[in-house]
This record gives structure tokens, sequence and C-alpha cells, in this order.
């Protein structure tokens, strides 16, 4: 068998989260550092607390009010809508393709 394959233990590894919180746990490192730990977890105290970098949050939350007031002012009904799609569909060109013997044959029909 190979010696010396497995890291060294550390019974004693001590984890430092950023809220201050310290404790000691076994690990293959001697010293831990981490953003959240049990005792600012937002699932362990039931407060919620929200790890923002660089802005997100708030960039997110700006972006889906910029879209709710978009939404509110182009809100049309559906008789509206079905108004708009029958002009469009009104000034459409319509093709209808007929076979015959010999050849096939497109006739264009312009709407008015």
């Amino acid at each position: 068998m190979k010696n010396n394959t497995h890291p060294k233990y550390y019974a004693d590894c001590k984890v430092t989260c950023v809220c201050g919180n310290t404790f000691l746990t076994g690990s293959t490192e001697p010293e831990i550092k981490v953003e959240l730990c049990s005792a600012c977890h937002p699932f362990y105290t039931g407060k919620q607390k929200l790890v923002d970098t660089a802005r997100r949050v708030e960039k997110f939350e700006a972006k889906s009010a910029a879209k709710d007031n978009e939404a509110l002012k182009e809100k049309k009904g559906k008789k509206v809508k079905h108004a708009a799609r029958a002009e469009v569909r009104a000034k459409k060109e319509v093709v209808v393709k007929t076979k015959d013997i010999k050849k096939i044959a497109q006739v264009k029909l312009n709407k008015k």
C-alpha cells in the first residue's frame, strides 16, 4: 500500500464567519472562512437576510419595477388586440396555389 496518500486531518479546525461567529470542527484545512453560518443563515434564524454582491438585488428590483410600469401602460383589452390583428391580416397579401396537370400557377389576390 502507498504511504501518505491522504491529506492531514486537523481535529481542531477554526471556522470564522463574516458575522463574527467562530467555532471548531474537523477538516483537512487548518482554518476556514465562510460568508454564512448557522448563527446568521436565514433558514436557521428565521430572519430574511439578503447577501447583496455588486448591488444585484437593487438592480433586479429596478428592472422588475420598470417592466411592471411598461406592462401597465401598454395593457390593452381583448377587443383592441383582436382589432389590431384583424387590420394586420387584412393588409397581408394572400397567395393561392392551384394545381394544373402540366403546371403550378400562383394567383395573388390583393385585399382592399
